[in-house]
């Protein structure tokens, strides 16, 4: 039986331009489009829930409910949801990237402590601020971890802006905050004496981090460390960036009630200021 995104497609040269604006959304959030029911999934590909029902019994589907089981399933036994077996098969590049991929993030989910991940969450949760500080390749992982803790609240700040320095933003923060320190290897030699000054001053202090970075793990609160091996010369985020998503997840699920509706208002800002294209 064809997996949904080979149903896709296969049938998407037939589809109408509504269907294909679904199709073109579910290429986008595969991942994501188990937690959308009918509506939502509707709502944010800019169609009518009859078009999606149209869809999706096009497809093959009695309802909409059996694609959302049916990747459920999926999921659960550990099988791809999308159709690329064969490509990871070998001694490839992309074979071996992939194998080193799933290394990295087995032994960063091995190594997590959920005592102390809860903390984490607790504390972003309840922080006043939070402030995340991420220089030369830690900073698209921190952009990215900002962006998506924005999501579900407010005040949280990145450190430090375009062409500053470090010790103006830091003066103010205050125990009732958070700071979220991203500093992979070949740190920028700041990053101790500021993890220093920050655990003196009483500071919470997440680092997300290699397993290997033992002289600066001892200066922070809580840690989570994603492995960035690779099979070539350059790193991988990888895990790190996955490290992001459940932290981000995890905090929405937190603050379920008040997330979700900071969601929709962004959602709505979105639309008003037609700030973004409606596929």
């Amino acid at each position: 039986m064809k997996q949904l995104d080979e149903r896709l497609k296969s049938h998407y040269p037939q589809l109408s331009p509504q269907e294909q604006r679904i199709a073109d959304f579910v290429f986008d959030h595969f991942d994501d489009l188990i937690s959308y029911n009918s509506a939502e999934l509707a709502r944010l590909s800019g169609v009518s829930k009859a078009t999606v029902s149209r869809l999706f019994k096009r497809l093959g589907y009695e309802k909409y409910k059996d694609m959302r089981d049916e990747l459920r399933t999926l999921r659960q036994s550990g099988m791809p949801l999308t159709d690329n077996r064969d490509a990871v098969q070998g001694n490839t590049l992309l074979a071996r990237h992939y194998k080193q991929e799933m290394a990295n993030l087995t032994q960063w989910v091995n190594s997590i402590d959920a005592t102390q991940f809860g903390e984490i969450v607790q504390a972003l949760a309840q922080g006043k601020r939070i402030f995340i500080v991420g220089l030369r390749n830690a900073y698209p992982v921190a952009l990215h971890l900002r962006q998506q803790l924005i999501q579900a609240r407010s005040q949280v700040y990145l450190l430090p802006q375009p062409g500053q320095t470090l010790a103006e933003e830091l003066v103010d923060i205050t125990p009732q905050d958070v700071v979220m320190v991203v500093a992979f290897r070949r740190r920028p030699r700041i990053i101790k004496p500021m993890l220093q000054q920050l655990q003196q001053d009483n500071i919470p202090v997440l680092l997300i981090c290699e397993p290997q970075a033992q002289g600066v793990i001892a200066l922070s609160r809580w840690q989570l460390c994603a492995s960035l091996d690779s099979v070539s010369a350059f790193d991988s985020y990888g895990s790190a960036m996955s490290v992001v998503n459940l932290l981000a997840n995890a905090l929405l699920h937190e603050l379920l009630s008040q997330g979700r509706q900071r969601i929709h208002q962004i959602a709505d800002l979105y639309q008003h200021m037609d700030e973004l294209e409606q596929r």
